[in-house]
């Protein structure tokens, strides 16, 4: 059995304009918290920073915007080419 990264695993994704390699496969929140992206928004209340919590879609915290649509990055899994963006402010 192999372990690891196999070539063909990997792919490209944009995360807020800027190119991220991923490994196809892994969900969207694996792949952003393995870049250090852990900080998808912001509470609307308070502000504070919110993230990935659950990892089985029943929190919401983990809402971004893939390929346009409004997703939990936690049940999404990685293709090449994919947009993410988070509601991160610059």
């Amino acid at each position: 059995m192999h372990r690891g990264l196999v070539e063909e695993d990997e792919v490209v994704i944009d995360v807020d304009g800027h190119t991220l390699s991923a490994r196809r496969g892994d969900s969207v929140a694996v792949a952003l918290l393995t870049t250090g992206i852990s900080t998808l928004r912001h509470s609307p209340r308070l502000g504070a920073p919110r993230g990935i919590f659950c990892f089985m879609g029943s929190c919401q915290e983990c809402l971004v915007v893939i390929n346009g649509k409004r997703r939990l990055a936690c049940e999404v899994l990685i293709e090449s080419g994919m947009s993410v963006r988070t509601t991160e402010l610059p």
